[in-house]
């Protein structure tokens, strides 16, 4: 059955308020989008009050705005965030606010902006929104992350087309991967959320003490602390609600051993951050940091973001994705964390979820970092899969497993 676009924007809706934060009766929704989505915005909030949210509340952001404000604004100005914003972040914890994001950003939004001030004013963001942010990675509240294709964005991933053809394409390739183009898009979730948690089961029962990387690029060795877990496509919160955080998701992931991550390590893909494009990205680690690292593109941003504080030159997650996967089987480069992290396994520097090793929700910071457990104000993924990507697993006795073979699953 076919669907018009309108009607495929309507699903879209749905199947981010009813499988995305799972919407019920008395919820306070806080949704993140910009403001070139007004009509999802509308599908999103009319959907949550249809399933029974109290409140929806919209915070709106642009590009062109925060362009603006990074190239005329002092950066004393833009680092003195207003004292308004802590007590909205206060209000949204209060009330366990399920957060959808909606990211259509385009990637060059910044380009040209100075990087420095760039970097101190994500700072600043992050730590007046770190409350919020803890709350999200020790999943204390529902949230998902989806997209919506904006013409800006398309003619990056598509830049031979017109901005109405790029878009057009755009949303097509993100009905697919989060499969509305499948009549019964419900059952197809729940084939594949069974699929990934049963990788997860398998993983948390081997309780690898490592993995190893080896390609034509990569050599690095990761280690996994004692009891850490594997998540999959689902989570919880405390009330025992169930969301998706990703939306698409193809990941099995968990948190690394900060002190022991050794080697080198090459991305595969390009990164979007602070509104720039870093590119040709290699990292050397070293007892578990980043001693070396440089980009052919936007090196001076990702210096910055290195230098962020000291969690910034470790990792808190380490995911893995296979290379067959439909986002990565499209030949398609989004230019977006949310997209790319899911064609291709993946690192992040800066911090971990709390929720990766056991018993980690009720642990303090102190002793997260004990556990083994990465902290820092940012949490930044890379992508570093590719076809010839091999990784094992390492027991304790020095036993190697394969987990995977050529990009994809050893079995």
């Amino acid at each position: 059955m076919s669907h018009s676009f309108s009607e495929q924007l309507s699903r879209y809706a749905d199947l981010i308020v009813q499988y995305g934060v799972q919407i019920k009766a008395g919820d306070t929704v806080l949704l993140g989008i910009s403001t070139d989505q007004t009509v999802l915005a509308e599908k999103i909030v009319a959907a949550a009050y249809a399933a029974g949210a109290a409140e929806v509340l919209v915070e709106w952001h642009d590009d062109a705005i925060t362009r603006q404000r990074l190239l005329h604004e002092t950066t004393e100005r833009l680092v003195a965030v207003p004292r308004y914003q802590s007590a909205k972040v206060r209000y949204w914890l209060q009330h366990k606010a399920k957060r959808i994001s909606v990211v259509s950003q385009d990637p060059n939004a910044l380009h040209g902006v100075d990087s420095e001030k760039a970097a101190k004013y994500q700072q600043a963001l992050g730590a007046i929104n770190r409350p919020w942010r803890d709350a999200v990675q020790n999943n204390d509240i529902s949230w998902t992350v989806v997209a919506a294709a904006s013409p800006a964005w398309a003619q990056v991933v598509f830049p031979d087309l017109s901005a109405a053809a790029a878009t057009q394409k755009l949303w097509e390739a993100i009905f697919t991967t989060v499969r509305l183009t499948e009549d019964d898009y419900q059952s197809a979730w729940d084939r594949h959320i069974a699929d990934l948690t049963a990788r997860a089961q398998w993983l948390n029962q081997q309780q690898f003490t490592a993995l190893h990387y080896t390609s034509p690029r990569t050599d690095l060795t990761i280690g996994l602390p004692a009891h850490h877990v594997w998540e999959a496509a689902t989570a919880q919160n405390p009330e025992g609600d169930n969301f998706v955080p990703n939306m698409p998701t193809e990941e099995v992931f968990t948190a690394p051993d900060r002190t022991r991550i050794d080697g080198r390590v090459t991305a595969t893909k390009p990164l979007v951050y602070g509104g720039q494009t870093i590119s040709g990205m290699w990292f050397e680690f070293k007892a578990g940091r980043v001693v070396q690292a440089h980009a052919d593109q936007g090196d001076t941003m990702l210096q910055q973001l290195l230098a962020t504080d000291a969690g910034a030159r470790s990792l808190g997650e380490v995911a893995l994705v296979p290379d067959p996967s439909p986002i990565s089987r499209s030949g398609i480069i989004f230019y977006s964390t949310l997209f790319d992290e899911n064609a291709s396994d993946h690192l992040a520097l800066g911090a971990a979820y709390p929720f990766s090793v056991a018993g980690g929700t009720a642990m303090t910071d102190d002793q997260l970092r004990a556990a083994g457990l990465n902290r820092s104000l940012v949490h930044v993924d890379f992508m570093v899969g590719s076809a010839d990507m091999d990784i094992d697993g390492i027991k304790a006795d020095g036993t190697r497993i394969p987990v995977f073979r050529n990009g994809d699953w050893a079995k």
